[in-house]
């Protein structure tokens, strides 16, 4: 069953926004907007990847102490 309702268009600065309203809220705090033709769909967007959360990171610039070499036992397999 598809669901419509008009909904109020408005600026926010420099953007155009639109209010949804509560029956047609996203979960989250991220969505993905596209346009098809004259359609625009929003949907909830994807959590991140691990990598991309990786990715996004800055480096680690504190010095780690160093481990003293251990004595391995051998293993059998």
């Amino acid at each position: 069953m598809i669901r419509e309702q008009r909904v109020k268009l408005f600026r926010n600065g420099r953007n155009q926004a639109v209010r949804i309203p509560r029956e047609f809220e996203l979960p989250g705090k991220d969505a993905i907007v596209r346009k098809e033709g004259k359609r625009l769909i929003i949907e909830t967007a994807p959590p991140k990847s691990l990598l991309a959360v990786l990715d996004g990171l800055s480096p680690v610039r504190e010095q780690f102490p160093r481990i003293a070499e251990l004595a391995s036992d051998p293993v059998d397999l």
